[in-house]
């Protein structure tokens, strides 16, 4: 049994990096390409209908996937639009699931207004990845990327606490909205608080002993579920201890990662989102048969079909139409924030809105719903659900994240804020390091230079760099040199390596630079560290 189900896994896995290859062949984003190919696998006579334990799910799949987007979220571009992630992460969360739970109580027979909380909490949350995934090489305005990644780590928490919520009300029957309210605050602030002090311990020992990168990169990985799982035990929130947790420590790397570490975990990291990614959304498109199964008997399937594309729409119109209020009407309201923005205009809102894809959050919750309540009747409605949840993530990823490029090359859209171009600020920040690096050696190899020519060359690459602001310092580092001169020579880069990675460290600082930008110049900064050191 052990093998089988084994041989199964691995066997997905083969379909799923055979899949992402042929997705990126005929341009297609991987996520909508997975679940499609899922539902194909799962048509195959011999394949067998799976069935995925929705504690599983969550506990291995959304811990880490919630890390990686934190760590990779920048702080300053979040805090920065703070006010539309936040308005976008829990405004729009809690509108949309009611009008979900009163528009499914309307026009399902039997559907209470508990059930239509529980499938609007279920529904409500865009899927993160696969967003980014559509918008890969698209050009869109820096405000609608920061914006989309920020409202994705706090929607999830908002959707899971309406989720809770409707959950109890539908097991005890009660439902105390000033209770609700509390509750929902406690396990928030106590969530958050539980993910920086497992945070602050982490940094602690990863910063005092952990120096290599067999044990950093372990610690990494472990820490999602550790901040999860003591979050979830205390009965507070795990995503929410998660994504504060993983914001600290990315915004802390610099203290705790070489660049030998932070080459290896940047790999690691890349290559367990990828396949965990991969594999939640192949599930999504295995699942179909097992939920078609469970509506057998109970409802006609057309007019469960009817129920879910109605309720898809309504999620999809939605969704716009409260991008457009949330943007517009504080704008309206407050004189400071019309100072303070620039006004979106009509075509970013439409891109955010039509950018609400849903995904493995959605998938997790709907698969949690148990079977049996716990006086042993059957949870009503339960196959209902996860057909309408199983339809609203198909039509969203795959109509809407399909057709999304499309809608960007039509409109058009430019950039509306005072955003300086990347190459012009990675000129930039090139410029001013070889700058600042020329002071250096001026200052510490004065007399190095002037006896030893290769060390000289070095200051002369330097200002044939700045004089043309191009990239040629960097061909010094592979020339070959013997003796005490070679020895020099590595000596002198390896220290210009770490003036120049200190240098980049009070650049970021200054915060005028894209965060993504900082990274990979410090990844070119670690790769030409670990290549000398191979030297």
């Amino acid at each position: 049994m052990i093998h089988h189900s084994l041989l199964l896994i691995i066997s997905l896995f083969f379909f799923m990096a055979m899949l992402f290859l042929l997705s990126q062949k005929i341009r297609i984003s991987y996520p909508i390409f997975l679940v499609i190919g899922g539902l194909c696998i799962s048509f195959v006579p011999q394949v067998p209908n799976i069935t995925v334990n929705p504690d599983i799910v969550f506990l291995i799949f959304l811990p880490p996937l919630l890390f990686d987007a934190a760590w990779n979220t920048s702080w300053n571009s979040f805090w920065k639009w703070k006010r539309s992630i936040f308005l976008l992460g829990f405004g729009l969360v809690l509108f949309t699931s009611v009008g979900i739970a009163y528009f499914s109580a309307h026009i399902i027979a039997g559907f209470t207004l508990s059930l239509g909380f529980l499938l609007g909490g279920i529904i409500s949350p865009p899927d993160a990845v696969a967003a980014a995934s559509v918008l890969k090489g698209i050009k869109i305005p820096k405000r609608g990327v920061t914006i989309l990644e920020g409202e994705s780590l706090v929607n999830d928490a908002a959707s899971l606490t309406i989720f809770t919520f409707a959950m109890a009300t539908i097991k005890t029957g009660n439902f105390i909205p000033k209770d609700a309210i509390i509750d929902f605050f406690v396990l928030s602030v106590m969530g958050v608080f539980v993910g920086l002090v497992i945070a602050h311990i982490l940094y602690f020992v990863l910063k005092s002993w952990a120096k290599s990168s067999s044990i950093t990169t372990p610690i990494t990985l472990i820490a999602p579920y550790l901040m999860y799982v003591v979050a979830e035990e205390l009965h507070w929130s795990g995503v929410l201890a998660v994504v504060s947790g993983g914001l600290f420590l990315s915004f802390r790397s610099k203290d705790f990662l070489n660049y030998h570490t932070r080459l290896q975990t940047k790999e690691v990291w890349e290559t367990v989102d990828f396949l965990l990614n991969g594999f939640v959304f192949i599930l999504i498109g295995l699942e179909l048969p097992v939920i078609i199964n469970g509506l057998e008997g109970e409802y006609n399937i057309e007019e469960a079909i009817r129920y879910a594309c109605y309720i898809a729409i309504i999620v999809i119109v939605l969704r716009i139409l409260l991008v457009y209020l949330m943007e517009f009407v504080p704008r309206f309201l407050s004189e400071n924030i019309r100072k303070r923005e620039k006004s979106p205009g009509w075509k970013l809102p439409i891109i955010i809105g039509w950018s609400g894809m849903r995904g493995v959050v959605s998938l997790a919750s709907a698969l949690s719903i148990p079977i049996v309540l716990e006086t042993g009747i059957a949870f009503p409605h339960r196959n209902l659900i996860l057909f309408i949840t199983f339809v609203v993530i198909l039509v969203t990823l795959v109509f809407q994240g399909l057709t999304l490029p499309v809608i960007i090359k039509l409109l058009k859209v430019e950039e509306i804020d005072d955003y300086i171009p990347e190459e012009e600020q990675i000129e930039d920040i090139r410029y001013r390091i070889a700058q600042n690096s020329v002071a250096y050696l001026d200052k510490n190899y004065s007399d190095e230079m002037q006896k030893n020519e290769t060390i000289a060359r070095i200051k002369e690459q330097l200002l044939r760099s700045i004089s043309a602001t191009d990239r040629a310092r960097k061909e010094i580092a592979g020339k070959e040199e013997v003796g005490s001169s070679r020895k020099l020579f590595k000596k002198v880069m390896m220290n210009l390596i770490e003036q120049r990675r200190a240098f980049l460290h009070k650049i970021a600082n200054e915060k005028k630079y894209d965060d993504f930008i900082i990274r990979d110049m410090e990844d070119n900064l670690d790769l030409e560290e670990a290549r000398l050191n191979k030297q």
